[in-house]
């Protein structure tokens, strides 16, 4: 046989192959068969190669290692993709927008972005997917199948990327780091979206107000104001939230929970963010600065409520004698002075007060300070 030559051809897609073998593997894609079956699993092949790499997931055997960071891999195929990432090479390219990869089998699956082509179609719901991983993944949600299992607390995934994410929680591994500030975080998209902060870009525009976001997540949370929907409702008091974090912070005024503990001085809290405010007390941090007198605040909105001295913006106004505040609590207690709600009282004497700071003044002549 001349070198190039390619005498055997499938009669179903008229492929043209050198090897008489080859040929009788590839028609195995259009009948099916498998005839290669693993003795672990059952899982079954069209070629012996193929259960031979597979094989090597139940020995954990991986004979193929990286000669720059020793990473071992159970087939040749998948250490050669590897080694491209210290090499760089990405040598298939997308021919509409040039966009480069290391994999061969990537290209196919990106360029159906371009063609809008969604192959692998779910026979309950008729949902269509541009690849079969995507399809199988889609799947479990009708089957409820979560088959990747946390070894620490045994929360389960259907989705193994999500359970490698979940195991970072136990770890504390934050592999994706800021290099503006040096943050560090468990996943990707976390970092990404925290550059936002520094590069001020907000993507995620709401079509009804325009207010803009830096995540698509706090954008559809943000849409629930104006369709109204709280689809996330406590089983206690019926109280419902346009978004989960919320009702689980909720819960836990009934439950009484509180996870966060300081470990200076064992304070609890109900919300991380609670706890990490706390702690500035005893660290003395006060991140937010007053661009025009420098003056430091442990909380975000002490430096807006300060900010508005200097512009003397009273962007609070009562309903009742058109007074403004630059402080919401400010016209809340102001507010007390129409309506006669004095919802602060003296155990000793039941004298009233409109706000809770008149009422500490007071005690002070009972306890006699």
């Amino acid at each position: 046989m001349h070198r190039g030559e390619r005498p055997y051809s499938c009669e179903v897609c008229n492929r043209e192959f050198s090897q008489r073998g080859t040929l009788i593997t590839h028609q195995r894609i259009h009948s099916g068969e498998r005839p290669y079956t693993c003795e672990v699993c059952n899982k079954a092949f069209s070629d012996k190669r193929s259960l031979t790499i597979h094989e090597r997931v139940h020995s954990g055997e991986r004979p193929y290692v990286c000669g720059v960071c020793n990473k071992a891999f159970s087939d040749k195929r998948s250490l050669t993709i590897h080694e491209r990432v210290h090499s760089g090479e990405r040598p298939y390219v997308c021919g509409v927008c040039n966009k480069a990869f290391s994999d061969k089998r990537s290209l196919p699956i990106h360029e159906r972005v371009h063609s809008g082509e969604r192959p692998y179609v779910c026979d309950v719901c008729n949902k269509a997917f541009s690849t079969s991983s995507s399809l199988k993944r889609h799947h479990r949600i009708h089957s409820g199948e979560r088959p990747y299992s946390c070894n620490v607390c045994n929360k389960a995934f259907s989705v193994q990327s999500h359970l490698i994410v979940h195991q970072r929680i136990h770890t504390g591994e934050r592999p994706y780091t800021c290099d503006v500030c040096n943050k560090a975080f468990s996943k990707k998209n976390s970092l990404i979206s925290h550059h936002r902060i520094h590069s001020g870009d907000r993507p995620y525009v709401c079509d009804v107000c325009n207010k803009a976001f830096r995540g698509k997540s706090t954008l559809n949370t943000h849409q629930l104001i104006h369709s109204g929907e709280r689809p996330f409702v406590c089983e206690v008091c019926k109280k419902g939230f346009s978004d989960l974090s919320t009702l689980i912070k909720h819960e836990r005024t009934h439950s009484g929970e509180r996870p966060y503990v300081c470990d200076v001085c064992n304070t609890a809290f109900r919300q991380h963010v609670h706890l990490i405010r706390h702690q500035r007390i005893h660290s003395g941090e006060r991140p937010y600065i007053c661009d025009v007198c420098n003056k430091a605040y442990n909380r975000k909105s002490s430096l807006i409520t300060h900010q508005l001295t200097h512009s003397g913006e009273r962007p609070y106004t009562c309903d009742v004698c058109n007074k403004a505040f630059s402080r919401k609590n400010s016209l809340i207690i102001h507010l007390r002075i129409h309506s006669g709600e004095r919802p602060y009282s003296c155990k000793v004497c039941n004298k009233t007060f409109r706000d809770h700071s008149n009422l500490k003044g007071h005690q002070k002549i009972h306890s006699g300070e």
